[in-house]
């Protein structure tokens, strides 16, 4: 052996009983780094294939041929106790005394007893797993009193929650009575107040029936009313018949009387034009209103609609003023200028052509240089008006211009024009209405 040691003795090898775990890890550990310094004819032909791996590897993936190998092998076993020898040569020489050093792990002491195996280790490691067995004895008993302690803990509390449980359940069974007999006099009142709707139903349907009756007896003297009201409106229209009949044939004679005099008139009006050699008339005092007229030519205009007559428009010499762009933003307020100005002068045509009415249309021209061209159709007169005047002041002067008692329309939404145009005789419409005659 090396170092002079003797060899150790062979007393028993059993314990009796195993070793415990730390112990054991701690003669795994002892072997496994000494297995890390023997020459390769040295190591035991089971542990070889360990021999190159790290010390914890080993220690960690040979542990149980480790093990058997320091309990079986006593050369190797040996050679562990001389590795110790050197490390701890304090430990080793107590060991092998008989003694156990009191500043040590006993673990430690245990563990180099089993290795150096003096005589009397067996009892060394005896007495060390003897404490170690009254330790855990001891700590099992501490864990035994505590889990004791918390059961115990857990009871109180669960005896405390059942408790407060069975207190809940009887404040909810409190509660349940106290609905219960809240529930018993609502259904007593709801059936109290039942019985009375019965009563009053029964009440009500007598009324019902006596009102039934006095209703049957109304109709009755309904229907007589009636009879004699249609007997005395019989009567009535066959009075207003003869009335009708006489009326008739009177307004029958004065109207006979009023033609021979409107064609006395009509003839005396031909006489004195002939007598005083009257020429026909070319203007019109709508023509005397200062404007700037639209250029002849410019965009084509569309056809003619057939346009239904107004009962306004139907008045002789009537005179029909447009306030132009008031109708055409009424009418096509996302068409150009240009479009709404043609469409509004080319359907004012059929207007005129259809009514006989005289029609002016006028445009506000305050901020052109030029009036823009138009296609004017016949019976239709198209004023712009001039620089710093608007379209409404034109449109004021025409109604102003004409005689008193001539039939004139003015067609704009603007309730100033309308306002005004009104104090001066002249009949205002709102522009939809001249719109809803166009779209016909």
């Amino acid at each position: 052996m090396s170092n002079g040691a003797a060899a150790p003795q062979d007393p028993p090898d059993d314990l009796g009983r195993p070793l415990p775990e730390p112990v054991r890890q701690r003669v795994v550990g002892m072997a496994s780094d000494t297995l890390g310094e023997l020459a390769a004819d040295e190591v035991p032909s089971a542990l070889r294939p360990f021999a190159r791996f790290a010390p914890g590897r080993r220690a960690r993936l040979a542990a149980i041929p480790i093990a058997a190998a320091v309990d079986a092998d006593a050369d190797f076993r040996a050679r562990v106790a001389d590795r110790i020898r050197n490390l701890v040569p304090d430990l080793a020489a107590a060991v092998a005394e008989g003694r156990r050093p009191s500043a040590v792990d006993p673990m430690d002491v245990a563990a180099t007893a089993y290795v150096l195996r003096p005589l009397g280790w067996e009892v060394v490691v005896g007495e060390v797993l003897d404490q170690l067995e009254r330790e855990t004895a001891t700590l099992a008993g501490e864990r035994e009193s505590e889990s004791l302690t918390r059961l115990r803990e857990q009871v109180a509390e669960a005896r405390a929650g059942v408790r407060q449980e069975r207190d809940r359940r009887r404040h909810e069974l409190a509660a349940l009575k106290e609905e219960n007999a809240t529930l018993r006099r609502t259904l007593r009142q709801a059936r109290e107040r039942a019985r009375a709707a019965e009563e009053e139903a029964a009440r009500q349907a007598e009324l019902a029936a006596r009102a039934r009756e006095e209703a049957a007896a109304d109709t009755a003297r309904a229907d007589a009313e009636l009879r004699r009201l249609r007997t005395r409106i019989a009567d009535a229209e066959a009075a207003i018949e003869v009335n009708r009949r006489s009326a008739r044939e009177g307004r029958d004679l004065a109207s006979v009387r009023l033609r021979l005099l409107l064609d006395t008139l009509v003839d005396a009006a031909q006489g004195l034009r002939r007598e005083l050699a009257l020429p026909p008339t070319q203007s019109r005092p709508a023509d005397s209103v200062p404007a700037r007229e639209a250029a002849v030519g410019g965009l084509p205009s569309g056809p003619e609609g057939v346009i239904p007559l107004e009962t306004l428009l139907t008045v002789p010499q009537v005179h029909l003023v447009v306030d132009g762009y008031n109708v055409t933003k009424t009418a096509w307020p996302t068409l150009p200028l240009e479009t709404q100005r043609t469409r509004l002068v080319t359907a004012l045509g059929g207007v005129a052509a259809r009514t006989g009415a005289e029609v002016t249309c006028v445009f506000d021209g305050a901020k052109l240089a030029v009036p823009p061209p138009l296609n004017t159709p016949r019976g239709v007169r198209v004023r712009f008006s001039p620089a710093g005047i608007s379209a409404d002041d034109v449109i004021r002067q025409l109604v102003a211009a004409e005689p008193e008692g001539r039939p004139v329309v003015v067609v704009s939404s603007d309730r100033e024009i309308a306002d005004g145009v009104r104090r001066s005789g002249a009949r205002p419409i709102a522009s939809d209405a001249l719109v809803r005659l166009l779209a016909r």
